[in-house]
């Protein structure tokens, strides 16, 4: 399973979550930074991290898509993680987080490409969703970047979210 679903970009190199990563995901989730905006500020359990890497790796075998570690290809250093979340039939969600001492060098946007080509090419998707808590201005960037398009906002638990979308077919720009 791991090798057909590795991807890699100029500077990155995706490979999915598997169980032996826990304390790694873990202590990525629990970053104070990071978690921020991930699960309303919340540490997490180390529980809980190893039931969404469970949930991560049934959604593999099931839909072909998970969790990733993000690696930069030079340095084999963890950058952060993305993929997607299984929420509905009707698209998976677009998730990411980097390390803050990766922001600002374009890594998420990178990674969350590949991501979005791997759906649309490898899985033949047909949608790609997103939600963004509205002041995580950087993801809102990413997001638009990466050519998905607002579609709606509500508040959820007393926080503001924006929800987007991105169609097989429809380019960035």
């Amino acid at each position: 399973m791991q090798m057909e679903h590795t991807l890699e970009t100029t500077r990155l190199r995706l490979r999915p979550c598997q169980r032996g990563d826990i304390h790694r995901v873990h202590g990525l989730w629990t970053n104070d930074r990071v978690r921020h905006f991930l699960f309303d500020d919340r540490v997490i359990s180390l529980e809980e991290a190893g039931s969404f890497l469970e949930s991560s790796l049934a959604n593999f075998e099931k839909y072909g898509y998970g969790l990733w570690l993000i690696f930069t290809r030079a340095s084999q250093c963890l950058v952060g993680f993305g993929g997607f979340l299984h929420v509905t039939e009707d698209a998976p969600h677009l998730i990411y987080g980097i390390l803050p001492r990766y922001w600002g060098l374009g890594y998420a946007t990178e990674a969350a490409s590949a991501l979005l080509r791997y759906a649309f090419e490898s899985l033949s998707l047909a949608k790609v969703k997103a939600d963004v808590d509205e002041p995580n201005v950087a993801s809102v960037r990413v997001l638009e970047k990466l050519g998905m398009k607002r579609v709606h906002r509500a508040i959820v638990r007393g926080r503001p979210l924006v929800y987007y979308e991105r169609c097989f077919g429809e380019g960035a720009g």
